[in-house]
């Protein structure tokens, strides 16, 4: 039984390894440097800011605002807010910025809709593009100059690079948690959407720091997404419309993490629960593109089949501890000494494996974004690199937690306000 357990371990992790060697070979882009554009002109562009009970936050974003070494006269900040009350309000408008009030919003796609829906036909040609910036954000100082020279590349959708505000104040303002979850903007960029671009797919889209061109509002019409991850059914919609996305990382943006499990839990099941809704929106408008055609792009490719070396690598590698553990209680109770090979070659030998690949990951994504992790202490990065495998392993019950709570139809997570951190001094900003 040993031995077929073993075949059965080996063959199909085996498989797994041959269909997702186009990924692993795609890595080595992340090490490639990136185009670096320079403008022949500035153009004009619009921050827009849903701000919903944001006061408490959003002064780091304004002061790192007035820090921007572009020409104020061809950027704009444009804040979205709730209620009229809402002392956002009187920030916003102390900053110089226009403050829009979207009374109806009951999710970031009703602000952004609403925004886009108000601005006259004169007022949307005067912008070469939108930039998205969450209230929590701070901005390098070259940030809406690095967005104009990233327009020299005829993109429709510019992802910008992301690294945690939490690492701009001292250790108490981050945990392992927190730490982790900043890797995970390596993860998807550097790794991920670097090979993306080279292969001509739609990258995988995060709403904070994502320029969107002029022509995108005017094709769209507004902003018609209202899942929980309205930048992943633009994805998705990309796939339909053909429009085409660019990582550039020298347009720097940090973003505030979540300290703690339970936060972090939660927004990573809204994103997953988030992902459930745009597949069940748009996978069988997708397919039925693809049949038409006669077959599969390259992006169609990765958005039905990404996936399936990794589930079926976590598949093999579950089923087989599984046995592996049946075989350990039996012999418990039998007194079988094929328990301890049991105990050794089906569970911790399997765990292990998975362990040192995750962990493999880990060192490769926080290398490859350069110095995004410089401000933490060996320490820190010792315990974030040991943890990240147990991170990224629960994505397994989230997974399964938000497959079933979208076919069952129940109420996502509420939108509610989240913990802010005050930073009271923001250093390291570049």
């Amino acid at each position: 039984m040993f031995f077929w357990i073993g075949v059965f371990y080996v063959a199909l992790t085996g498989l797994a390894l041959i269909l997702y060697l186009p990924k692993l070979l795609g890595f080595r882009y992340a090490f490639k440097k990136a185009e670096h554009y320079r403008a022949k002109e500035k153009r004009k562009i619009a921050l827009v800011i849903p701000a919903r009970n944001e006061s408490k936050i959003i002064r780091d974003l304004f002061a790192s605002i007035k820090g921007q070494d572009y020409d104020p006269a061809f950027f704009d900040v444009n804040v979205i807010v709730k209620d009229p009350a809402d002392p956002t309000v009187a920030i916003a408008r102390e900053m110089g910025a226009n403050v829009f009030v979207v009374p109806e919003q009951t999710c970031k796609g009703d602000a952004l809709d609403g925004y886009f829906k108000s601005l006259s036909p004169e007022v949307l040609k005067s912008y070469e593009a939108f930039v998205i910036v969450d209230a929590d954000a701070v901005l390098a100082p070259s940030y809406v100059t690095e967005l104009n020279n990233a327009l020299e590349a005829d993109y429709d959708i510019y992802l910008t690079r992301k690294r945690a505000k939490n690492f701009l104040g001292g250790k108490e303002n981050r945990t392992v948690f927190s730490n982790c979850s900043a890797l995970t903007w390596p993860i998807l960029d550097d790794l991920g959407n670097t090979y993306r671009m080279r292969h001509a797919m739609p990258l995988n889209l995060c709403g904070q720091g994502m320029m969107l061109r002029r022509r995108i509002i005017e094709t769209l019409g507004g902003w018609p997404y209202r899942t929980l991850t309205e930048d992943y059914e633009l994805k998705l919609d990309s796939l339909l419309r053909g429009f085409t996305s660019m990582f550039y990382p020298y347009a720097v943006l940090y973003t505030e993490e979540a300290l703690g499990h339970g936060e972090n839990y939660t927004r990573r099941l809204r994103w997953l629960m988030g992902y459930k809704q745009c597949d069940k929106k748009y996978h069988d408008r997708i397919m039925a593109q693809a049949k038409r055609r006669g077959h599969y792009t390259a992006g169609e490719v990765e958005y039905f089949f990404g996936v399936f070396p990794l589930i079926l690598f976590a598949a093999v590698t579950a089923a087989t501890m599984v046995c592996g553990l049946a075989i350990l209680i039996v012999s418990l109770f039998t007194f079988d000494p094929r328990g301890i090979r049991a105990l050794l070659f089906l569970i911790l030998l399997p765990f292990g494996i998975l362990y040192v690949l995750l962990f493999a990951y880990s060192i490769l994504a926080m290398y490859a974004c350069g110095d995004t992790f410089k401000s933490l202490t060996a320490g820190e990065k010792l315990r974030m690199l040991l943890f990240n495998p147990f991170y990224l392993l629960e994505y397994i019950p989230l997974y399964v937690q938000s497959w079933w709570t979208v076919k069952q139809d129940k109420t996502p997570p509420a939108w509610k306000e989240t913990e802010r951190i005050e930073y009271h001094d923001l250093h390291d900003i570049k």
